[in-house]
């Protein structure tokens, strides 16, 4: 089970590198998390069954930056490996809204092509640097401040 961002930044890149085009350029990997603020964990936690139920809701991603696109992939809930490529979306079209950067747990919306509304996914400040990077690359009016 990789710990290290450097080593899931690079079992990402590995898994991406066999479909990717030749000559895409790996910028930035970040790792998120789906549902609630994680700041709300605490709480779930004193309520028998509730933080475990919480818990097994949360969906894991990789958003990765290359220089064409943002790939999005699982990442497994217990090793933490990538999984499957669930969406690839143009780098100058990326479908978020709502970005919100906070001292410990960043969040922005995510707009999934099988969703219906925009999914919350949430960031640590242990990819603060990636998740700047990832911003920085996308057009202004692209990502919505909150």
């Amino acid at each position: 089970m990789a710990i290290r961002r450097a080593k899931q930044k690079e079992q990402v890149i590995a898994k991406l590198s066999s479909v990717a085009p030749p000559g895409e350029t790996f910028i930035a990997c970040v790792h998120c998390e789906t549902g609630p603020s994680p700041w709300l964990n605490s709480l779930f936690d004193e309520v028998p069954f509730l933080g475990l139920v919480v818990a097994l809701t949360r969906k894991f991603y990789f958003l990765t930056l290359t220089n064409s696109s943002v790939v999005v992939n699982s990442a497994n809930r217990f090793t933490n490996r990538p999984g499957e490529v669930v969406a690839v979306f143009p780098r100058h079209d990326l479908p978020v809204s709502r970005v919100k950067r906070a001292m410990v747990w960043s969040s922005m919306y995510l707009h999934f092509p099988s969703a219906a509304k925009p999914t919350r996914l949430n960031i640590h400040r242990y990819w603060r640097g990636e998740f700047d990077q990832l911003l920085a690359a996308l057009p202004a009016q692209a990502v919505e401040t909150v």
